[in-house]
C-alpha cells in the first residue's frame, strides 16, 4: 500500500472539509435534540454515497486526454480560494424536521465536494481503492471531529497552508501527469526528474506566498 498518497488523501479530505462540517452541524440545529445525530448519521451516509459516486466519475474523466491537466489548474484555483476565503455559512438553511435536515446535508455536501473529490483523485492519481480507503478513514473524523478541526484551523492557520501546499503540490503533479502533457514533454525532450519535483515545488512556493499577501491585503 502507497501510505505517503493515502496520507495525503486524509490530509487534504480533512482541511478541505471544515465547511462541510460547518454545513452538517448548521442543517441540525433546529431539528429536535433527540433527533439530531440521527439527522447527521443518516445525512452523512447519504452525501458519502454521492460522494462516492461523484469520485468514480471524476476519475473516469481524468482519463481524457488534457482533462487532468486541466484538473491540476482548478485545483490551484481552489487551492488559492482555500487561503483567501472569508468565511460564510448564512446562507446555509437548518431543516426543522429529521428529513428536512438529512436532505439539506446531503445537498449542500455534494454540491460543495466537487473540489474535494477533484483533489483527493489527483492525490490517488486516479486510484479508486485508493480513494475509497481514504474517504472512508476521514469522514469518520470530520463527522465526530468537526469542532475540533475547525477550532485547530482557526487556532493554528499553518495547518490551512500545510492543505493549500499538498493542494498546490498535487495540481503539479497532475497536470505533468496527463498523458497528453508527458508526450509533449517528451517529444521536446523536457521531460526529466528535475522538473518532475520542481515544477510542483514552485507552483507551491508561488500559491502560498501569493495566498499570504491576498489574505494579508483582506485583513486590511
Amino acid at each position: 500500500m502507497d501510505w505517503d498518497i493515502l496520507l495525503k488523501i486524509i490530509l487534504i479530505d480533512l482541511v478541505m472539509s471544515g465547511d462541510n462540517a460547518v454545513i452538517i452541524a448548521l442543517a441540525a440545529k433546529n431539528v429536535p435534540k433527540e433527533k439530531q445525530k440521527l439527522a447527521i448519521l443518516l445525512g452523512t451516509v447519504g452525501a458519502i454515497a454521492l460522494r462516492l459516486g461523484l469520485a468514480f466519475i471524476v476519475v473516469l474523466l481524468l482519463k481524457i486526454p488534457f482533462l487532468q491537466a486541466f484538473g491540476g489548474v482548478l485545483l490551484v484555483w481552489i487551492s488559492v480560494k482555500l487561503l483567501i476565503q472569508q468565511d460564510g455559512h448564512d446562507n446555509i438553511h437548518s431543516g426543522t424536521t429529521l428529513w428536512s435536515a438529512i436532505k439539506v446535508i446531503i445537498i449542500a455536501d455534494f454540491v460543495m465536494s466537487l473540489d474535494n473529490v477533484l483533489a483527493i483523485a489527483g492525490a490517488a492519481h486516479g486510484h479508486f481503492g485508493m480513494i475509497l480507503l481514504g474517504i472512508a478513514i476521514s469522514i469518520p473524523i470530520i463527522v465526530w471531529g468537526s469542532n475540533l478541526i475547525i477550532k485547530a484551523m482557526d487556532k493554528l492557520p499553518i495547518i490551512i497552508y500545510i492543505g493549500a501546499g499538498i493542494l498546490t503540490w498535487t495540481a503539479g503533479e497532475m497536470i505533468l501527469g496527463d498523458k497528453k502533457i508527458e508526450y509533449l514533454l517528451e517529444q521536446a525532450h523536457l521531460h526529466s526528474p528535475y522538473l518532475h519535483y520542481g515544477f510542483p515545488a514552485v507552483l507551491t512556493i508561488i500559491i502560498l506566498i501569493v495566498g499570504y499577501i491576498s489574505k494579508q491585503k483582506n485583513k486590511k
